[in-house]
């Protein structure tokens, strides 16, 4: 998930860490994504939850994404120092050691999960903990810097919080929640390569075999157009399961066809200037997308259990 998250234009000498520094060291803006998904799979799991608990359980994935986020930076404070666009967090401008973020990352870690996994169950909480461990390990000590499919397969760090809030309210893992976790792990290729697309110079200096580095600008539109429509599809699953409404699957269709349109004006864009315009174009639009699709979830969800109250 592929928002920019650092304390640039907040002024520090170096060595002087400041609150906000640290809150940068937990990608808050990638955070409220997480934070989000993770609430639509509570919030449509059947059933229902303590509010004081939800809260609770949101809270803890929050800072379990946070802490994600910390080991990430710890880990990538090198690449981080080169790339035009991370040069500035916490840790490459000198404001917080690499062993402080990595403490932090990693007590937050265990916090997060404890309380979690006390607060609502141990499915829920070894979820959490999986999460961690394949964001931080699997995909950036990993797959990150040796293989272009790092966002394919490290896209599943991504999805696991709507599973994560699902299991919060049920203790399971169902189809119901998989077809969630599906949708944003189809959605984070087509993400990031339009990303990659236009910021392809920042990645290459880095080292980072992102897709168009390694097998071109082409190769890496095509696959773009594939996985939209993949996602497009899939994202009728919870319609097919009943989690979805009429509502939602108004969105999904409206929502997935702008997708695949954007995909293929990516594909066909004749110039370097126009591909760079229409990834760009794509990459802003994927940032909504999910919100408006799970939004369209939620709103079924809400409508199916105030007719349930008024039945």
């Amino acid at each position: 998930m592929a928002y920019i998250d650092d304390s640039k234009g907040m002024p520090a000498l170096a060595g002087e860490a400041r609150v906000e520094d640290y809150l940068a060291l937990l990608k808050p803006r990638v955070m409220s994504l997480v934070v989000f998904t993770a609430l639509v799979g509570m919030l449509v799991a059947p059933g229902g939850i303590n509010p004081v608990i939800g809260l609770i359980a949101i809270v803890c994935i929050a800072i379990g994404g946070g802490a994600s986020g910390a080991l990430n930076m710890w880990y990538d404070a090198d690449i981080d120092a080169i790339m035009s666009r991370t040069q500035n967090r916490p840790i490459p401008a000198g404001r917080i050691t690499s062993g402080e973020a990595l403490s932090f990352g990693l007590i937050l870690s265990g916090f997060s999960v404890a309380l979690l996994g006390l607060a609502t169950n141990w499915v829920a909480g070894g979820l959490l903990a999986f999460t961690i461990f394949f964001y931080a390990v699997i995909y950036t000590i990993w797959l990150k810097r040796s293989t272009p499919q790092n966002i394919v397969i490290g896209g599943a760090a991504g999805a696991f919080p709507t599973m994560i809030g699902w299991a919060a309210v049920t203790g399971t893992i169902t189809w119901e929640s998989l077809a969630l976790f599906l949708i944003v792990f189809l959605w984070t290729p087509p993400h990031f390569w339009a990303l990659a697309l236009y910021k392809q110079g920042d990645y290459a200096a880095a080292g980072i075999p992102m897709m168009p580095n390694v097998a071109g600008e082409a190769s890496t539109k095509r696959q773009i157009f594939v996985y939209s429509v993949i996602l497009a599809v899939s994202a009728f699953l919870p319609v097919y399961l009943g989690t979805g409404g009429w509502i939602y699957g108004a969105v999904a269709a409206i929502t997935g066809i702008s997708f695949v349109y954007l995909a293929v004006r990516l594909l066909r864009a004749p110039t370097n200037v126009d591909m760079r315009k229409a990834a760009r174009r794509l990459f802003t639009y994927s940032l909504s997308y999910l919100f408006v699709l799970f939004l369209g979830l939620l709103t079924d969800s809400f409508i199916a259990r105030l007719g349930g109250f008024w039945s």
